[in-house]
């Protein structure tokens, strides 16, 4: 697997996937129905850097993507914000792992010196342990303030590490 800065021409390979993760509606606090040019959007949003794996096969098959932007503007732009999907089809091979540690990696570089995360689901426990795993702290948890679909209102967590 190799990971690389995402170019336009990628689009079209991330946006099944990635239609179908907001669609499922257990994962991301977007609309399940949001369209394809918001969802480009939000994806690829300006002074945001986006990173797609990709497999070493010949078409360069996208396994996964990352955007890394800061989380706040003006003071607070010193700490990172990033989001993850991988293809369900390449589950368990890595991809997400592999993400995390280009996107820590990335956003030290890019002069970040912090990265958090908003809105980590609860129930999201592969998530949840792999971040851990990175040195993520869950700084609060806020109560039912997620609506998933099958387990009801689940918390949202807010994860924190230094880079």
């Amino acid at each position: 697997m190799h990971i690389r800065d995402a170019t336009p021409d990628d689009w079209p390979a991330i946006w099944p996937f990635l239609r179908d993760i907001v669609a499922a509606g257990e994962t991301y606090c977007w609309d399940r129905d949001t369209p394809e040019d918001r969802a480009r959007a939000t994806w690829f949003k300006p002074g945001g850097r986006v990173l797609v794996a990709v497999d070493e096969d010949p078409a360069g098959t996208v396994l996964g993507t990352a955007e890394i932007h800061p989380n706040q503007a003006g003071a607070g732009a010193h700490v990172a914000n990033a989001g993850f999907m991988v293809d369900p089809r390449h589950a368990g091979r890595g991809v997400a792992r592999a993400l995390c540690a280009h996107v820590l990696d990335r956003a030290r570089a890019d002069g970040y010196r912090a990265m958090q995360f908003n809105a980590v689901v609860e129930t999201n426990h592969r998530a949840v342990a792999l971040w851990q795993s990175f040195g993520f702290d869950v700084l609060a948890t806020v109560p039912a303030a997620f609506d998933h679909p099958t387990e009801g209102p689940v918390g949202l967590h807010l994860m924190h590490r230094t880079l």
